[in-house]
């Protein structure tokens, strides 16, 4: 299998529009979201991947296949805590879970955006916990810290967030 990341053009926004639609539905049973009046969750942020800089929209391909996509920003998610990177979102097509898909997409992410990470997961759900746990235990040698509840990190649900803090320099 072989699994690669490419960059998503400013030409292929709908296509990664498309597929936030899909991981704001899933999402959406731990932050109790609405569609909007035309039957959408959308994305405010998308368009400053493309206007902004230190924003990276990533397509993850998979036997030349779309199957997900990672987004990275500087911006930290709490501000007490220094950062170089924040995991936006992540997503991978059921299609393709359980496959190593992640990890290995994650692991290139971390070696392309090394420094200070900050990443938020709701406490509710246990698969993304159990997988961010995982991998950035591997990636890190256990060198991480994660916090629960981290105060002013609320979800639309308002349930406070768990932060993981780590360093990807090798």
């Amino acid at each position: 299998m072989n699994i690669n990341l490419k960059i998503v053009k400013e030409e292929e926004k709908e296509i990664l529009r498309n597929l936030l639609e899909k991981y704001e539905y899933e999402f959406s049973k731990y932050t109790k979201q609405d569609v909007n009046h035309l039957g959408l969750y959308g994305y405010s942020y998308l368009d400053y991947y493309w206007t902004e800089k230190n924003r990276w929209a990533y397509f993850i391909i998979v036997d030349e296949k779309l199957a997900g996509f990672v987004m990275v920003i500087d911006l930290p998610e709490v501000n007490d805590r220094s950062t170089d990177f924040q995991m936006a979102e992540f997503f991978i097509l059921h299609k393709y879970r359980r496959m190593n898909v992640g990890k290995k997409a994650v692991f290139e992410i971390f070696s392309k955006h090394q420094g200070d990470w900050q990443l938020k997961v709701h406490p509710e759900n246990k698969t993304s916990i159990h997988f961010w746990t995982n991998v950035i235990d591997e990636y890190t040698n256990g060198k991480y810290e994660m916090i629960e509840s981290y105060p002013n990190t609320e979800y639309d649900d308002n349930t406070l967030g768990n932060i993981y803090f780590f360093n990807t320099k090798k």
